[in-house]
Protein backbone atom coordinates (compact mmCIF):
# COMPACT_ATOMS: atom_id res chain seq x y z
CA UNK A 1 0.00 0.00 0.00
CA UNK A 2 1.76 3.31 -0.99
CA UNK A 3 2.02 5.90 1.75
CA UNK A 4 0.00 9.12 1.89
CA UNK A 5 1.87 11.60 0.94
CA UNK A 6 0.89 14.61 3.02
CA UNK A 7 4.06 17.52 1.41
CA UNK A 8 7.49 17.98 0.81
CA UNK A 9 9.31 20.08 3.11
CA UNK A 10 13.06 21.20 1.52
CA UNK A 11 15.50 21.92 4.47
CA UNK A 12 18.65 24.57 3.98
CA UNK A 13 20.86 24.58 7.22
CA UNK A 14 24.50 24.71 7.64
CA UNK A 15 26.55 21.48 8.03
CA UNK A 16 26.58 21.47 11.61
CA UNK A 17 22.87 22.31 11.80
CA UNK A 18 21.78 19.53 10.03
CA UNK A 19 23.50 17.09 11.77
CA UNK A 20 22.05 17.97 14.67
CA UNK A 21 18.55 18.75 13.53
CA UNK A 22 17.99 16.41 10.92
CA UNK A 23 18.32 12.86 12.50
CA UNK A 24 17.17 9.65 11.65
CA UNK A 25 14.35 9.33 14.48
CA UNK A 26 12.67 12.86 12.97
CA UNK A 27 12.89 11.71 9.43
CA UNK A 28 11.11 8.40 10.00
CA UNK A 29 8.29 10.01 12.23
CA UNK A 30 7.72 12.74 9.80
CA UNK A 31 7.45 10.06 7.06
CA UNK A 32 5.26 8.52 9.14
CA UNK A 33 2.87 11.00 8.92
CA UNK A 34 3.37 12.00 4.95
CA UNK A 35 5.86 14.56 5.58
CA UNK A 36 9.27 13.97 3.50
CA UNK A 37 11.93 16.08 4.65
CA UNK A 38 14.52 16.74 1.41
CA UNK A 39 17.51 17.98 1.66
CA UNK A 40 17.95 21.41 -0.65
CA UNK A 41 21.34 20.81 -2.91
CA UNK A 42 23.29 24.06 -2.01
CA UNK A 43 25.32 23.75 -5.62
CA UNK A 44 21.88 24.29 -7.33
CA UNK A 45 19.76 26.95 -7.29
CA UNK A 46 16.50 26.94 -4.92
CA UNK A 47 14.08 27.61 -7.56
CA UNK A 48 15.51 24.76 -9.88
CA UNK A 49 14.51 21.96 -7.01
CA UNK A 50 11.59 20.26 -5.87
CA UNK A 51 9.06 21.69 -5.94
CA UNK A 52 9.28 22.29 -2.23
CA UNK A 53 5.58 22.69 -0.05
CA UNK A 54 7.86 24.43 2.54
CA UNK A 55 10.92 25.89 2.51
CA UNK A 56 12.98 25.33 6.04
CA UNK A 57 15.85 27.17 6.49
CA UNK A 58 18.91 28.61 8.74
CA UNK A 59 20.97 30.21 6.30
CA UNK A 60 22.03 33.93 5.99
CA UNK A 61 23.11 36.40 3.25
CA UNK A 62 22.24 38.37 0.16
CA UNK A 63 22.23 35.55 -2.01
CA UNK A 64 20.24 33.20 -0.16
CA UNK A 65 17.60 36.05 0.60
CA UNK A 66 17.64 36.54 -3.58
CA UNK A 67 17.22 32.77 -3.67
CA UNK A 68 13.88 32.34 -1.86
CA UNK A 69 12.55 35.62 -3.64
CA UNK A 70 13.01 33.70 -6.76
CA UNK A 71 11.60 30.23 -5.08
CA UNK A 72 8.85 32.51 -3.87
CA UNK A 73 7.88 34.09 -7.43
CA UNK A 74 7.66 30.32 -9.03
CA UNK A 75 6.09 28.88 -6.25
CA UNK A 76 3.90 31.43 -4.36
CA UNK A 77 1.85 29.05 -2.31
CA UNK A 78 5.23 27.46 -0.91
CA UNK A 79 5.71 28.66 2.70
CA UNK A 80 8.88 29.70 3.85
CA UNK A 81 9.93 29.14 7.51
CA UNK A 82 10.48 32.24 8.27
CA UNK A 83 11.22 35.07 6.25
CA UNK A 84 14.81 36.39 6.07
CA UNK A 85 13.35 40.30 7.12
CA UNK A 86 11.78 38.75 10.29
CA UNK A 87 15.04 36.90 11.60
CA UNK A 88 17.01 39.82 11.15
CA UNK A 89 15.46 41.50 13.97
CA UNK A 90 17.26 38.30 16.20
CA UNK A 91 20.30 39.51 14.76
CA UNK A 92 20.81 42.72 16.60
CA UNK A 93 20.31 42.30 20.73
CA UNK A 94 18.75 45.83 21.07
CA UNK A 95 16.15 45.36 18.32
CA UNK A 96 16.10 42.10 19.20
CA UNK A 97 14.43 42.59 22.59
CA UNK A 98 12.59 45.44 22.07
CA UNK A 99 9.78 43.59 21.15
CA UNK A 100 9.49 42.41 24.69
CA UNK A 101 8.10 45.93 25.75
CA UNK A 102 5.29 45.79 22.70
CA UNK A 103 3.70 42.69 24.71
CA UNK A 104 0.28 42.94 26.52
CA UNK A 105 -0.18 40.41 28.54
CA UNK A 106 -3.57 41.19 31.10
CA UNK A 107 -5.07 39.87 34.04
CA UNK A 108 -1.80 37.94 35.14
CA UNK A 109 -0.61 38.29 39.05
CA UNK A 110 3.29 37.85 36.96
CA UNK A 111 4.63 40.97 35.49
CA UNK A 112 7.77 40.70 33.28
CA UNK A 113 9.91 42.85 31.00
CA UNK A 114 13.92 42.98 30.09
CA UNK A 115 17.22 43.39 32.10
CA UNK A 116 18.37 47.27 32.06
CA UNK A 117 21.02 47.10 29.33
CA UNK A 118 22.60 50.07 27.39
CA UNK A 119 24.54 49.49 23.82
CA UNK A 120 27.99 50.99 23.35
CA UNK A 121 29.36 51.61 19.49
CA UNK A 122 32.54 52.69 20.11
CA UNK A 123 35.74 52.54 22.59
CA UNK A 124 35.35 56.22 23.38
CA UNK A 125 31.83 55.96 24.51
CA UNK A 126 32.98 52.81 26.40
CA UNK A 127 35.25 54.33 28.71
CA UNK A 128 33.03 57.14 29.20
CA UNK A 129 31.41 56.50 32.71
CA UNK A 130 28.33 58.86 31.99
CA UNK A 131 27.68 55.95 28.91
CA UNK A 132 26.81 53.54 31.73
CA UNK A 133 26.74 55.42 34.92
CA UNK A 134 23.00 54.20 35.37
CA UNK A 135 23.73 50.35 35.56
CA UNK A 136 24.45 48.60 38.38
CA UNK A 137 27.77 45.77 38.27
CA UNK A 138 28.23 43.13 37.88
CA UNK A 139 26.85 43.15 34.14
CA UNK A 140 26.93 40.96 31.49
CA UNK A 141 28.45 41.83 27.91
CA UNK A 142 27.41 40.70 24.82
CA UNK A 143 28.15 41.69 21.08
CA UNK A 144 25.57 43.53 19.74
CA UNK A 145 25.03 41.28 16.79
CA UNK A 146 23.72 37.55 17.15
CA UNK A 147 23.92 36.11 14.22
CA UNK A 148 24.76 32.46 15.42
CA UNK A 149 28.92 32.55 14.95
CA UNK A 150 31.16 31.80 17.64
CA UNK A 151 32.26 35.47 17.92
CA UNK A 152 28.37 36.12 18.90
CA UNK A 153 28.03 33.70 21.53
CA UNK A 154 31.38 35.50 23.25
CA UNK A 155 30.26 37.00 26.20
CA UNK A 156 31.93 38.28 29.54
CA UNK A 157 30.74 38.43 33.20
CA UNK A 158 32.38 42.31 34.08
CA UNK A 159 32.14 42.74 37.88
CA UNK A 160 33.98 46.23 38.02
CA UNK A 161 33.79 49.50 36.02
CA UNK A 162 37.59 49.05 35.60
CA UNK A 163 37.33 46.11 33.21
CA UNK A 164 35.08 47.63 30.71
CA UNK A 165 38.58 48.96 28.99
CA UNK A 166 38.79 44.74 28.41
CA UNK A 167 36.02 44.65 25.64
CA UNK A 168 35.59 45.72 22.21
CA UNK A 169 32.77 47.24 20.90
CA UNK A 170 30.17 47.75 19.73
CA UNK A 171 28.23 45.75 22.66
CA UNK A 172 25.55 45.38 24.78
CA UNK A 173 25.95 45.49 28.28
CA UNK A 174 23.22 43.91 30.65
CA UNK A 175 22.76 44.62 33.91
CA UNK A 176 23.17 40.78 35.86
CA UNK A 177 20.08 40.07 37.68
CA UNK A 178 20.44 37.11 40.84
CA UNK A 179 17.59 35.00 39.65
CA UNK A 180 18.60 31.37 41.87
CA UNK A 181 20.89 30.17 39.13
CA UNK A 182 17.98 28.88 36.92
CA UNK A 183 17.18 30.03 33.49
CA UNK A 184 13.90 28.92 32.13
CA UNK A 185 14.24 27.84 28.09
CA UNK A 186 10.87 28.24 25.96
CA UNK A 187 11.02 26.60 22.64
CA UNK A 188 8.50 27.73 20.49
CA UNK A 189 7.53 25.65 17.28
CA UNK A 190 4.71 27.16 15.78
CA UNK A 191 1.77 26.58 17.73
CA UNK A 192 3.30 24.35 20.38
CA UNK A 193 5.08 25.74 23.55
CA UNK A 194 7.77 23.97 25.29
CA UNK A 195 9.68 25.30 28.79
CA UNK A 196 12.57 23.53 30.55
CA UNK A 197 14.75 24.55 33.15
CA UNK A 198 18.24 24.70 33.08
CA UNK A 199 21.51 25.66 35.72
CA UNK A 200 22.46 28.99 35.34
CA UNK A 201 25.38 31.36 36.81
CA UNK A 202 25.12 31.32 40.54
CA UNK A 203 24.15 34.37 42.26
CA UNK A 204 26.42 36.90 42.73
CA UNK A 205 26.39 38.65 46.17
CA UNK A 206 28.62 41.49 46.70
CA UNK A 207 31.19 40.00 48.77
CA UNK A 208 31.70 37.29 46.13
CA UNK A 209 31.34 40.03 43.52
CA UNK A 210 34.49 41.96 45.26
CA UNK A 211 36.21 38.55 46.27
CA UNK A 212 36.77 37.25 42.69
CA UNK A 213 39.76 36.52 41.67
CA UNK A 214 39.32 37.67 37.90
CA UNK A 215 37.14 41.48 36.88
CA UNK A 216 36.21 39.88 34.10
CA UNK A 217 35.44 36.55 33.01
CA UNK A 218 34.70 35.06 29.67
CA UNK A 219 32.57 32.33 28.58
CA UNK A 220 30.22 31.04 25.40
CA UNK A 221 27.46 29.89 26.99
CA UNK A 222 25.69 30.16 30.34
CA UNK A 223 25.99 26.62 31.33
CA UNK A 224 29.78 26.77 31.10
CA UNK A 225 30.42 29.64 33.26
CA UNK A 226 29.04 27.67 35.88
CA UNK A 227 31.21 25.66 36.10
CA UNK A 228 34.21 28.19 36.28
CA UNK A 229 37.20 28.63 38.80
CA UNK A 230 36.64 31.99 39.74
CA UNK A 231 33.27 31.34 40.39
CA UNK A 232 33.76 28.54 42.28
CA UNK A 233 31.57 25.67 44.22
CA UNK A 234 33.24 26.41 47.02
CA UNK A 235 29.92 27.36 49.20
CA UNK A 236 28.55 24.31 47.81
CA UNK A 237 26.28 26.50 45.61
CA UNK A 238 25.40 23.86 43.29
CA UNK A 239 25.32 20.99 45.80
CA UNK A 240 22.81 22.44 47.51
CA UNK A 241 20.67 23.43 44.71
CA UNK A 242 18.73 21.17 43.42
CA UNK A 243 16.46 22.02 40.08
CA UNK A 244 13.79 19.24 40.31
CA UNK A 245 12.86 21.86 43.31
CA UNK A 246 12.18 25.12 41.10
CA UNK A 247 9.18 26.16 40.78
CA UNK A 248 8.60 26.49 37.02
CA UNK A 249 6.23 29.46 35.56
CA UNK A 250 2.86 29.58 35.44
CA UNK A 251 1.59 27.17 32.12
CA UNK A 252 -0.63 29.84 30.87
CA UNK A 253 1.77 33.13 31.59
CA UNK A 254 4.72 31.41 29.46
CA UNK A 255 1.94 30.32 27.30
CA UNK A 256 1.08 34.37 26.75
CA UNK A 257 4.65 35.43 26.65
CA UNK A 258 5.32 33.06 23.62
CA UNK A 259 2.00 33.93 21.83
CA UNK A 260 3.01 37.27 21.55
CA UNK A 261 6.29 37.38 20.92
CA UNK A 262 5.36 34.73 18.13
CA UNK A 263 3.07 37.61 16.76
CA UNK A 264 5.01 40.30 17.08
CA UNK A 265 7.97 38.72 15.56
CA UNK A 266 6.50 37.08 12.85
CA UNK A 267 8.36 34.09 13.71
CA UNK A 268 7.02 30.29 14.19
CA UNK A 269 10.96 28.72 15.01
CA UNK A 270 12.39 30.46 18.42
CA UNK A 271 13.00 30.14 21.60
CA UNK A 272 13.33 32.84 24.73
CA UNK A 273 15.80 32.33 27.72
CA UNK A 274 13.66 33.84 31.02
CA UNK A 275 15.13 34.74 34.40
CA UNK A 276 13.21 34.98 37.64
CA UNK A 277 14.08 37.52 39.56
CA UNK A 278 15.07 36.64 43.13
CA UNK A 279 14.29 40.18 44.58
CA UNK A 280 10.66 39.63 43.65
CA UNK A 281 9.01 36.33 43.15
CA UNK A 282 6.54 36.95 40.55
CA UNK A 283 8.81 38.90 37.97
CA UNK A 284 10.36 37.71 35.17
CA UNK A 285 13.13 38.97 32.82
CA UNK A 286 13.49 37.86 29.14
CA UNK A 287 17.22 38.09 28.42
CA UNK A 288 17.89 36.70 25.18
CA UNK A 289 16.08 35.26 21.77
CA UNK A 290 17.44 33.44 19.13
CA UNK A 291 15.79 31.51 15.65
CA UNK A 292 15.59 28.27 14.93
CA UNK A 293 17.76 26.94 18.68
CA UNK A 294 18.90 23.62 19.21
CA UNK A 295 15.52 22.04 19.05
CA UNK A 296 17.60 18.38 19.44
CA UNK A 297 18.22 19.08 22.80
CA UNK A 298 14.76 19.26 23.41
CA UNK A 299 13.58 15.84 24.98
CA UNK A 300 10.90 13.95 22.66
CA UNK A 301 11.87 17.67 19.85
CA UNK A 302 10.74 14.85 16.94
CA UNK A 303 7.26 14.40 17.60
CA UNK A 304 6.76 18.48 18.35
CA UNK A 305 8.38 19.16 14.94
CA UNK A 306 6.31 16.35 13.39
CA UNK A 307 3.13 17.87 14.54
CA UNK A 308 3.99 21.58 13.69
CA UNK A 309 5.13 20.36 10.13
CA UNK A 310 1.48 18.98 10.11
CA UNK A 311 0.43 21.87 10.95
CA UNK A 312 1.46 23.85 8.18
CA UNK A 313 0.93 21.73 5.53
CA UNK A 314 -3.19 21.30 6.73
CA UNK A 315 -2.66 24.86 6.65
CA UNK A 316 -1.35 25.32 3.98
CA UNK A 317 -3.78 23.10 2.38
CA UNK A 318 -6.59 24.85 3.62
CA UNK A 319 -6.32 28.36 4.02
CA UNK A 320 -3.15 29.25 1.99
CA UNK A 321 -0.86 29.98 5.30
CA UNK A 322 1.11 29.22 7.70
CA UNK A 323 -0.97 27.96 11.32
CA UNK A 324 -2.71 30.77 13.54
CA UNK A 325 -1.02 31.38 16.75
CA UNK A 326 -3.45 29.20 19.37
CA UNK A 327 -0.59 27.84 21.66
CA UNK A 328 -0.40 24.62 22.92
CA UNK A 329 0.75 24.32 26.14
CA UNK A 330 3.40 21.17 26.60
CA UNK A 331 5.95 21.66 29.30
CA UNK A 332 8.87 19.47 30.49
CA UNK A 333 10.58 19.70 33.71
CA UNK A 334 14.26 18.90 32.74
Amino acid sequence: MEEKRFGVIGYALAPKKQNSFIRDSLVSLAKSRGIELVRVNSEKALADQGPFDCVLHKLYGDDWKRQLREFQARYPNAVILDAPEAIERLHNRISMLQVVSELKIEDRTETFGIPKQIVIYDKETLLDPQAWESLKFPVIAKPLVADGSAKSHKMALVFTRDALNKLKPPIVLQEFVNHGGVIFKVYVVGEHVRCVKRKSLPDVSKEKALGVSEDLLSFSQVSNLANHDALSDSDGYYQLMHLDDTEMPPNAFVVDIARGLRQALKLNLFNFDVIRDARYGNRYLIIDINYFPGYAKMPGYEAVLTEFFCDVMFQKQHEGDVPAPKEKEEYLQV
